[in-house]
């Protein structure tokens, strides 16, 4: 398991799973789907970006080294079961400094998968074989259950536009449909479409391309994981 190490970096899970062709502008949709899904593995290349305004939020929203420790220990089981269960996944975890105490916790897990397996090439239905992986994946979500998932679609550089960009919302809406249909709770996620607006490599090359055909999902603490940090009451599965 791989260490990253952030001065801040906002609590959340990305993981990397990679899509098929793309393009164009956000959009956002909370706790719903755009798109139909059914079966689904991972696969992915990682996005190493800084967040979206909210670096060290969580880590910083609680009182105290008790609390940033117990964050910490919260973040660092989940990236070891995460390990351990999903076999196909890569998993980094991201650390930033507690500014309470002065140490190095951990804030965020990312979690990368081979490429080539979610979806058929322009098509926004999971594959059977990927419905092994998502299943192991969503088992370790449903037991941290004081976090929410904003599942976001990229694409590549391919074709128009508004194609990619529809198509990327469509497979971020896929993962999360069947998220729901493994247990977690819609209400826990928030849809999003990038098209090609956030690439993590070129796409001059074949190479480059397949890594940003992808879907990220950012896991946060919410209010309930702060609070429980804060008032000694979280509780980390054994």
């Amino acid at each position: 398991m791989k260490t990253i190490n952030r001065l801040s970096f906002p609590l959340f899970v990305i993981i990397v799973l990679l899509l098929g062709t793309g393009c164009a502008v956000s959009n956002t949709a909370k706790g719903g789907a755009i798109g139909g899904a059914a079966g689904g593995v991972v696969g992915g290349a990682i996005g190493k970006k800084g967040g979206d305004g909210t670096k060290g939020a969580i880590i910083g929203a609680v009182v105290g080294g008790t609390a940033g420790a117990i964050l910490g220990k919260y973040m660092d089981k989940q990236a070891e079961e995460i390990e351990e269960e999903v076999p196909g996944a890569t998993v980094e975890k991201v650390e930033t400094v507690d500014p309470e105490t002065g140490e190095t916790v951990t804030e965020s897990v990312v979690i990368t998968f081979d490429s080539g397996i979610l979806f058929e090439f322009n098509s926004y239905k999971l594959t059977v074989a990927s419905q092994q992986e998502l299943n192991r994946m969503a088992g370790v979500m449903n037991r941290y259950p004081d976090t929410d998932l904003s599942i976001e679609g990229h694409t590549d550089s391919k074709g128009t536009e508004e194609y990619n960009q529809k198509l990327s919302e469509q497979r971020a809406s896929a993962v999360a449909d069947y998220f729901a249909t493994s247990g977690i709770n819609r209400q826990r996620m928030t849809i999003r479409g990038f098209g090609e607006m956030s690439p993590v490599a070129s796409n001059e090359t074949d190479a480059g391309r397949a890594a940003n055909r992808r879907v990220e999902i950012k896991i946060r603490g919410n209010e309930t994981l702060k609070q429980k940090a804060n008032d000694g009451t979280l509780v980390t599965p054994e």
